[in-house]
């Protein structure tokens, strides 16, 4: 399959398109980055009004200033879209980035059921793919599966941590999915996500690993959401299984944190309701005819989305630059790939989608993290393109 074939406006544009407020980043050659508005067939330069990302959710309104503003068309959505192709870019015609900048990148960890006993399952397997099978049966047996309505950090929550130790099954990944406590971690650094059409990275090193479709708030520096996207925090399952303090090697990887192709800002049309009913799907297409299909659902989300905001920014925790928040997924996948019990794990060359109607698509193809080109420019490189376009004050 073709990478370039799936980086279309009818494929990744929202299918409300046409009232859908979308802002985005893209690389122009002699420039560096410029934030843009994607409207219709067109992307209409909004620098003069924001210079990035992060200062555009800083406005009051930040959906009526962009509404009000005659930003100039500077090039043509679906040929931006097309040369976003990691395998067919021309370096001298634009490409989409990251819709994010300065923005801290942050996730949530354990927040649906799915996925919390699969992490469970991880750290009893000690990341070993080949025993997770035996060991899902045996945890399933012990927890059950449905913990979808024990809220966390209720007095139920407390009384079923108390039966669970005394069985010899409590978990670290049991105790910020039902605790009192959201798990909130740094999933990348500033400036270093990857956009659509860009290759993710895994660690050349991991044999059990996954795509994790999510939607990411955007999140301005007094803590207030202004928007939405989709997001792929890559995750080494084995890495993480091993030891949970090796989290930053399982999560932050080069090119490990794909978000985009937009950040859709809230407004009358679209806001934190549409976020909670969004219903994510994530397709995986090999290069070896191997396909796999899921799904992961905001209304199955066992903690809300602005309950896992306050969590990660407030009195205790500040970012003057806004941040990047992943909710968590329930996506969590077993279909074998490689034989029976091993599970599912990523080769090089996957192709990855992740999509919701209101968001759009991200599509991105996977290679090894130290095949992906480096992460070179940072926020020193934005800072000088943007003084020599006469654009910070």
């Amino acid at each position: 399959m073709n990478l370039s074939s799936l980086l279309t406006p009818a494929s990744c544009l929202p299918q409300d398109a046409d009232r859908a407020l979308l802002i985005a980043r893209i690389w122009v050659q002699g420039s560096g980055p410029v934030l843009v508005r994607v409207q219709g067939e067109g992307l209409h330069d909004l620098s003069p009004l924001a210079p990035t990302s992060s200062a555009l959710l800083e406005l009051p309104d930040p959906a009526a200033a962009v509404r009000a503003f005659a930003a100039p068309r500077i090039a043509d959505t679906a040929a931006v879209l097309a040369n976003s192709a990691a395998d067919a870019r021309d370096p001298a015609l634009p490409w989409f980035l990251p819709p994010c900048d300065l923005q801290a990148i942050k996730a949530s960890g354990v927040t649906f059921v799915a996925s919390m006993l699969e992490r469970v399952i991880e750290e009893q397997a000690r990341g070993d793919a080949a025993k997770a099978e035996a060991v899902r049966s045996a945890v399933v047996a012990v927890i059950g599966d449905n913990l979808r309505s024990v809220r966390p950090g209720s007095a139920e929550a407390l009384q079923l941590k108390e039966v669970l130790l005394a069985q010899g099954v409590w978990s670290q990944y049991l105790e910020v999915g039902i605790g009192p406590d959201a798990e909130i971690f740094t999933k990348s650094q500033p400036m270093s996500a990857v956009g659509p059409g860009a290759e993710v990275g895994i660690h050349p090193a991991s044999a059990w690993n996954n795509p994790e479709p999510e939607v990411v708030l955007a999140v301005n520096s007094r803590g207030e959401v202004r928007g939405a996207a989709l997001g792929n925090d890559v995750n080494l399952r084995d890495f993480e299984g091993r030891s949970a303090l090796l989290l930053g090697k399982a999560k932050d990887n080069n090119a490990s944190c794909a978000i985009g192709p937009f950040v859709r800002l809230f407004d009358a049309d679209f806001g934190i309701d549409d976020v909670r009913r969004c219903e994510l799907s994530m397709q995986v297409a090999g290069p070896d005819g191997f396909v796999m299909q899921g799904a992961s659902s905001l209304q199955q989300i066992s903690r809300d989305p602005l309950d896992l905001v306050g969590q990660a920014m407030g009195a205790n925790h500040q970012y003057p630059d806004g941040c990047m928040l992943f909710l968590g997924t329930m996506f969590a996948p077993t279909q074998d790939r490689h034989g029976p019990g091993q599970g599912f794990t990523h080769v090089v060359g996957d192709l990855v989608t992740v999509a919701t109607p209101a968001l759009g698509a991200l599509v991105n193809r996977v290679n090894h993290s130290d095949r992906v080109p480096p992460w070179t420019y940072g926020m020193g490189a934005l800072m000088r393109d943007l003084a020599r376009r006469g654009l910070l004050a």
